[in-house]
């Protein structure tokens, strides 16, 4: 079954355009009602959300469509969006919704589900809830409607896990930590986590207003952070996504650490604590290639899954390891958490700075990366760019001439319109050719 809304995390689009509409929120939210509908039990589910404007109309269509088909709803509010998977769990709830774009800016948005268990649903799960959005919905009858609540105080309980996953009792007493929320869902726990932790804390980012979220700032726009952390001499800088399941690291020079970096870092001293599930690390085929000859050194492995921090979650429970991520930022740590989560990780890096009493430029560079390019090429809808001859063709030469000195990646976008050209080669000017070429020939036939 070819999937017509689901991506590789959740369905996302633009706000109040097909398939992001509060028309398809509100049979979504009774398709995935009806899904999960097992027992006589009243079936609860909770929702969360970042802060975009979009976010009140999805949340108020999908409880109505959760409602309509008998589902009592608990309504988080802004929160980040491991704290949706991990309320779930603690909460007994049957289904976790949080409706965010993530990294992407107001204009989008998105909705993923979590099971019973805390995790993302399967492909197969998505699937049968696709399946059943061309049903007509089994409303129940009007006794059975379900309720609404909005409820307070339940950020707290993240708060203090994420708290708890700083070992013994450890604190940040003596840290300067600039944390950047990107105006987004964790605008109130991860300032509030680290300031309770003993570090001195100075945000940015934490002022939402609908429509600036990961505005020039957030992970994917590190300059804020960068700049702040190096004008009020901080020891380091954390700066997280819109619903802050990614994260990216600043040293006191204001220099990045990506996720391979504190990947890297993380295993090596999981695997020194004899704490690292098989000796191993899970991460994506856009890792660097780096990172692989890091582990390979140090007698560890990298498995290597499918875009997306759904399928690198996958292989960790079929494999049953603990660690995992994405060089975006996505960093799993199954021992706590179920999926990404940014603050989580960021602590597993400041704890590395108090237990070693190392500055975070010392922490923060594991292994040298090999010189790895991305190119972005957006195509029009409909147009199948990766298919005609001549792109098919460019590709091929551009493997022939990387040879065994590199690697070539290409794939289209699981989120967004785009064909994205990755390419890893010792040589620059090498690497800069081969992926232009191949990037022009995708724009000519999209």
């Amino acid at each position: 079954m070819v999937r017509q809304y689901f991506g590789t995390d959740g369905i996302r689009g633009r706000a109040n355009t097909h398939p992001m509409t509060a028309e398809l929120a509100l049979r979504l939210g009774a398709a995935v009602g009806r899904y999960f509908q097992q027992g006589q039990h009243k079936h609860r589910v909770v929702i969360g959300k970042d802060t975009r404007r979009s976010g009140y109309m999805l949340e108020n269509a999908l409880t109505a469509g959760l409602t309509s088909v008998g589902a009592n709803v608990l309504l988080l509010g802004p929160v980040p969006t491991p704290a949706v998977g991990m309320l779930t769990r603690s909460m007994r709830a049957d289904l976790g919704i949080m409706i965010s774009a993530s990294h992407n800016s107001f204009e989008d948005n998105g909705i993923k589900f979590f099971g019973p268990d805390g995790f993302k649903l399967s492909d197969q799960a998505e699937q049968a809830i696709e399946a059943l959005l061309d049903e007509m919905p089994a409303l129940v009858p009007p006794q059975e409607i379900g309720r609404a609540t909005r409820i307070e105080g339940d950020r707290a309980r993240y708060v203090e896990i994420a708290k708890r996953t700083l070992p013994g009792a450890q604190r940040l007493s003596g840290l300067k930590i600039v944390v950047d929320c990107a105006n987004g869902a964790a605008y109130k726990t991860a300032p509030e986590v680290l300031w309770e932790l003993g570090a001195e804390v100075i945000s940015v980012g934490v002022t939402p207003d609908g429509f600036n979220i990961n505005k020039e700032c957030g992970s994917t726009h590190t300059a804020l952070a960068a700049e702040t952390v190096v004008a009020h001499g901080a020891h380091v800088g954390i700066a997280l996504d819109g619903d802050a399941d990614r994260v990216m690291i600043l040293d006191e020079k204001g220099q990045l650490c990506d996720g391979d970096q504190l990947m890297a870092l993380i295993a090596g001293l999981w695997a020194d604590q004899e704490r690292l599930a098989a000796n191993t690390l899970v991460a994506t085929v856009m890792s660097n290639l780096g990172l692989e000859r890091h582990l390979e050194g140090k007698g560890l492995t990298l498995k290597r899954t499918a875009v997306g921090d759904r399928y690198v979650v996958e292989a960790m429970r079929k494999g049953g390891f603990n660690l995992g991520g994405e060089q975006s930022g996505h960093v799993v740590m199954t021992d706590y958490v179920t999926t990404g989560d940014g603050l989580i990780a960021a602590l597993q890096f400041l704890s590395a700075m108090v237990t070693h009493g190392e500055p975070a430029s010392a922490l923060s560079r594991s292994f040298e990366p090999v010189p790895q390019m991305l190119t972005n090429v957006r195509y029009a809808a409909g147009s199948a760019p990766l298919e005609t001859d001549a792109v098919q063709a460019a590709i091929a030469k551009a493997e022939e001439r990387l040879a065994k000195t590199g690697r070539l990646l290409i794939r289209k976008s699981g989120t967004e319109p785009l064909v994205r050209v990755m390419g890893e080669a010792e040589d620059q000017a090498l690497l800069a050719d081969v992926v232009g070429s191949v990037a022009r020939e995708i724009e000519k036939a999209s």
